[in-house]
């Protein structure tokens, strides 16, 4: 039987935010069992609670961001992603500042920083979410036109696509397939970078979006080329990051997956935006947990997602 996931101790990481341009200080926290993962605002008169949960997103605008009231908490999608890639279930998250912490732009840090608290197994069942039927969220026509789909699937599949017509990334692959029964989140997933193109900032920045960018969080592109000394840590590094941000935004459902997804040209708002569309639905998932781990994955699986 697969038990759920805390960690075993309390640890901190300082950096800036990538959109605040902000410094913010994070801490992880150990949490029983059913608690879920929750991000507190510690640095407020009184504290502010924000569950992290699909529903609880309010903005979409280059980042997952959850908000109650008038307290936001920004860029989830990293730290989550991270959380899915280790089968951690429960977690607090207190943070000091608006934004967590973009650290190199991808989820190794979290990794490392998760690594770093150890993972405890704790005595009570996970919950897996598994889809029973299609699902599929569409927006724009004909070049603009992206869509995303969920299908049933005996484990965790992402397919995605990208075009963004630029010559760095269309040199790359615009396409990619992760299935975690051959495929390593850690080593495959984890390090990939966000991106982004440098005629761009000053448009972003008057949006109160990418203050705290630069060549150290953020893979840049002029119009021609990435502009980072060290280039790519995948040669499809663009397209593994959308598959990064997706699996982080598809954790909000607040349990892992059985499904397959497939995505074109998909952001943060379609994943979420296919996400609420799952949960309206409710003939086409259920809870499932399973007796032993052949019923639900093979080993490889298991040993890809950090379930053992």
């Amino acid at each position: 039987m697969f038990f759920q996931r805390s960690i075993q101790n309390l640890v901190t990481m300082t950096g800036i935010g990538i959109h605040s341009g902000q410094q913010s200080h994070l801490t992880l926290r150990p949490a029983k069992i059913n608690t879920g993962i929750i991000f507190h605002r510690i640095d407020l008169s009184e504290t502010v609670d924000l569950p992290a949960h699909a529903e609880n997103i309010a903005d979409t605008r280059m980042a997952s961001v959850l908000q109650k009231g008038a307290v936001r908490v920004s860029t989830v999608e990293h730290l989550m992603s991270a959380l899915y890639g280790l089968g951690i279930d429960n977690i607090h998250v207190d943070l000091i500042g608006e934004e967590v912490p973009i650290m190199d732009g991808s989820a190794a840090a979290f990794i490392y920083l998760l690594k770093t608290a150890g993972i405890v197994e704790q005595n009570s069942p996970k919950l897996f979410l598994r889809v029973l039927k299609p699902i599929e969220v569409r927006e724009g026509k004909g070049e603009n036109e992206r869509w995303a789909r969920l299908e049933p699937y005996n484990g965790f599949s992402i397919s995605f696509s990208i075009d963004f017509q630029h010559p760095a990334i269309s040199s790359t692959a615009n396409f990619a397939k992760i299935d975690f029964s051959t495929n390593s989140y850690i080593n495959e997933i984890a390090r990939a970078r966000t991106f982004g193109f440098a005629n761009e900032v000053e448009r972003l920045r008057s949006m109160g979006l990418a203050r705290g960018g630069s060549l150290d969080n953020t893979v840049v592109m002029d119009e021609y080329k990435v502009l980072n000394k060290e280039g790519l840590r995948y040669k499809d590094e663009f397209v593994r990051h959308k598959i990064l941000d997706a699996i982080g935004d598809l954790y909000l459902l607040g349990k892992p997956l059985l499904a397959r997804y497939i995505a074109y040209k998909a952001g943060h708002k379609l994943n979420n935006s296919i996400a609420r569309a799952l949960l309206e639905q409710k003939d086409a998932w259920k809870f499932v947990k399973s007796e032993s781990k052949s019923q639900i994955f093979e080993k490889s699986f298991i040993e890809n997602v950090g379930l053992i």
